[in-house]
């Protein structure tokens, strides 16, 4: 996809007569949300006609006012029309250096189609793609509000999601496959511990081989090169931090984890997989013992489920200690089992600065090397959010994503649009990035069956 700073051709910028006959014939109406989930989400729409509402400018507008990733966003929105308008007229058309033609409408309908209200921004962003159809024009509605699609497709309107960072949830890379072996393939790994690998795979993807003669599974690891092999996983392996892996797919995490030649990992499954538990386990492994990094710094977008509590007295860190009771809860899981001197609750480790808490608007800026950083819940983030945090990672850092597509709190993403599983198909096939999809819960019998059937 083209982005905001690539050059701009020779056409970009020039006023654009209405009569020409390159115009495109459809029309893309620009819904609000699209923009704050995506600022240049314009450049998207190659060689199309973009219309942005005047309503939209208004809702940017009183966005923009706000400290949160929303009103950054809009500013970058705002900042992105004027750049572009400037060279030409906005009213009748500029075309930018996507080849697409933008411009913004501001149009009042002479009749209200089947009472439709004009009490709500939403409606008259409608009412203007409407509009636009109605003189003849083919029109699609583009806009991340499901309620604002269906009252789009009432009025006979072509009604789509924005999905240039989509992912098929469905058919998402696991990180490792399952297969049937021929016995000496088998043997070769097992007595070897390596073998040569022909089939098709990817970096730091992991087979788990069956073979009718052997009982057990075996666990390999990809390793491509000039001459590509399968490398042994003992699932035999010392406690990290007094934490085992549990099964197979908790195993291959580890081995990930453990890797500091793997900078960026991600964790997706269901709750109760271990996720959360595994990645700080091996960030205070690497720190405290092996002094690989100098702290682990933990955090998670500050989304809460169900009704918000409003404002919370004290300073950052007492602020953060209700969002951050999640991983306290995992710290103090660890600190029972791992048993290191002058080390014994969570607020040592912190107060050592063995491990910090952050919250994510605070990494924007930040530089961070030499750190294991774990963002936990990062299913609530954007694409353009996930960017944001993993361009952080300073040298000699390592960056661990955890999260359940699942379980999204935001109210513009799906599993399909956030961004921790468009982060793990855009990285899929990088040697630096490793992937395992988890499926099996350790919490309790309880959580399995409650993941499972609610």
């Amino acid at each position: 996809m083209a982005n905001s700073d690539s050059g701009k051709n020779s056409d970009a910028g020039k006023k654009i007569d209405s009569k020409k006959s390159d115009i495109p014939k459809k029309i893309f109406v620009i819904d609000t949300n699209v923009l704050i989930h995506r600022p240049d989400a314009i450049l998207s729409f190659r060689d199309q006609e973009v219309v942005v509402p005047m309503w939209v400018l208004e809702e940017l507008d009183r966005l923009k006012t706000f400290s949160d990733e929303r009103g950054r966003n809009a500013r970058k929105a705002i900042r992105f029309l004027d750049e572009r308008g400037r060279p030409g007229n906005l009213s009748s058309g500029v075309k930018i250096e996507n080849g697409a033609i933008l411009r913004v409408v501001s149009t009042q309908p002479r009749h209200i189609p089947n009472d439709f209200l004009q009490d709500k921004a939403d409606n008259k962003i409608i009412l203007t793609a409407w509009q636009l159809q109605e003189a003849g024009n083919t029109v699609f509605f583009v806009s991340k509000d499901i309620n604002a699609r269906v009252k789009a497709a009432s009025l006979g309107l072509k009604a789509v999601d924005y999905e240039k960072q989509k992912v098929d949830i469905t058919h998402l890379y696991s990180g490792f496959t399952s297969l049937d072996t021929r016995p000496e393939t088998y043997r070769e790994l097992e007595e070897e511990r390596s073998v040569e690998w022909n089939d098709q795979a990817v970096p730091n993807q992991f087979f788990v081989l069956r073979d009718k003669e052997h009982p057990e599974e075996l666990l390999g690891r990809y390793r491509p090169g000039e001459s590509p092999r399968l490398e042994l996983v003992d699932h035999k392996m010392p406690a990290v931090a007094g934490v085992r892996p549990l099964n197979t797919e908790q195993r291959i995490a580890l081995e990930l984890l453990l890797d500091p030649e793997v900078q960026l990992v991600t964790l997706v499954g269901k709750a109760g997989t271990g996720k959360t538990l595994l990645a700080i386990a091996a960030g205070l492994k690497q720190t405290i013992e092996d002094k690989i990094y100098k702290r682990v710094l933990v955090s998670r977008p500050v989304i809460p489920m169900g009704k918000d509590i409003g404002y919370l007295p004290g300073a950052k860190n007492e602020k953060l200690s209700h969002w951050m009771q999640p991983l306290f809860d995992n710290l103090e899981y660890i600190l029972g089992v791992y048993h290191k001197p002058n080390v014994k609750t969570p607020e040592q480790l912190i107060s050592s600065s063995l491990v910090e808490l952050e919250a994510l608007s605070y990494i924007r800026g930040r530089s961070l090397p030499g750190q294991f950083i774990v963002i936990d819940e990062a299913q609530n983030l954007s694409p353009h959010e996930v960017k944001t945090i993993v361009s952080r990672a300073g040298t000699d850092a390592k960056v661990v994503l955890t999260g359940d597509p699942f379980q999204i709190d935001s109210p513009y993403l799906d599993a399909n649009s956030n961004g921790l599983t468009y982060l793990v198909e855009a990285f899929k096939g990088q040697s630096l990035f490793g992937h395992v999809l988890m499926t099996r819960t350790e919490r309790s019998p309880l959580a399995e069956l409650a993941a499972e059937l609610l």
